[in-house]
């Protein structure tokens, strides 16, 4: 089953989940704020993606963070705030079942699911 998480209001998981629509393919959707995350699963993704890569420093979140928070961040530190503010995961994160991306590029899409 493939699903897709990030928060509702996002441009980016608009874009992405009308895409899948469109494509006739069955997926759930998964709300960071609404039906949260565990921290076996943000640490999962982070050995999997890299913190680096899961963590969304273009927002106004990341851009809330002290500079000492931003400076001082290792992957528990990063795990510890995206379980505290899950606008802090990048998004949209697609789980295909096999494998866990990053963004959302109508191409990359197509390639994943094939």
């Amino acid at each position: 089953m493939i699903t897709l998480y990030g928060i509702k209001n996002c441009d980016t998981i608009k874009k992405a989940r009308k895409w899948l629509e469109t494509q006739q393919l069955d997926y759930r959707f998964h709300d960071y704020r609404v039906d949260g995350l565990t921290q076996e699963q943000l640490t999962s993704w982070c050995d999997e993606l890299g913190w680096q890569a899961l963590l969304n420093t273009r927002g106004t979140t990341w851009r809330g963070l002290s500079d000492e928070q931003k400076n001082d961040m290792d992957n528990q530190r990063a795990i510890a705030l995206m379980l505290e503010q899950p606008a802090l995961i990048k998004r949209p994160l697609l789980d295909t079942g096999s494998s866990r991306h990053l963004g959302f590029k109508e191409a990359d899409y197509a390639q994943w699911l094939g």
